[in-house]
């Protein structure tokens, strides 16, 4: 990888909290184990159970995460976007992959394999800060899941949801709006903030009425101000 195809990823990379706190030279060093790889819209990443080889920094495109119970259902966890990585739990541990990954739309990703991580983890220590932050991350981001489900109403939890995938490509402190496309029907919707299909329809309804959102087709244009005062109050703001 050249200097030049290896500072955008830097740069990406010094960004994620599991690379945090490293060095510039740690920094160029995992770089460089990098590999860019494709993936087709619907293009299955990876599936729970497989091997965890290896972990996905995403540049482009969005990946969702998702699990299948033993009647058939499907329940989708995260939609990971631009600048996300993904698969880092099974990399970690030398376990198996504990969730689905597909490809919502064509994704371009940067691959790192496992034992290359664990090589630079072995020979960096300045790594290791950045593990703990992930995970602390994670756990966090656990926590404020399940308090969403069990303490916000839907229309909260959509707002929250929006939010945060919205973060991902926009910055909310200087946007007054922003287009978010999904690409998942409300039945998976429904799934991520853990309530049914119909009361996230009627929830969709209601940002609406309230100018939170706007649909049109498959893109949702959001109002940060008025999405944020929703995703902030326990009552669901309406």
């Amino acid at each position: 990888m050249s200097a030049a195809d290896a500072s955008p990823l830097i740069a990406a990379l010094s960004a994620q909290p599991l690379f945090a706190g490293a060095s510039a030279d740690d920094l160029a060093a995992a770089a460089r184990l990098f590999r860019r790889h494709r993936y087709g819209r619907d293009e299955l990443v990876f599936a729970r159970g497989d091997p965890g080889d290896y972990l996905i920094l995403i540049e482009a495109g969005r990946i969702r995460l998702s699990v299948m119970a033993a009647d058939g259902r499907e329940l989708s966890l995260r939609i990971a976007g631009p600048g996300s990585i993904v698969g880092e739990i099974a990399v970690l541990d030398g376990g198996s992959r504990s969730a689905d990954a597909t490809a919502l739309d064509a994704v371009s990703a940067q691959i790192l394999s496992r034992g290359d991580f664990e090589r630079l983890f072995e020979t960096r220590p300045g790594f290791a800060r950045g593990v703990v932050r992930m995970l602390c991350g994670r756990l966090r981001d656990t926590t404020d899941q399940l308090e969403s489900i069990a303490l916000y109403r839907i229309e909260a939890r959509l707002a929250r949801l929006f939010l945060g995938l919205l973060r991902q490509t926009h910055d909310l402190d200087t946007a007054r709006s922003a287009p978010l496309r999904l690409d998942i029907n409300q039945t998976h919707l429904a799934e991520i903030v853990g309530a049914s299909r119909p009361k996230v329809n009627r929830a969709l309804i209601a940002l609406e009425e309230a100018g939170a959102i706007r649909r049109s087709g498959g893109e949702i244009l959001c109002r940060i101000e008025a999405l944020t005062g929703i995703a902030e109050a326990e009552d669901g703001g309406l």
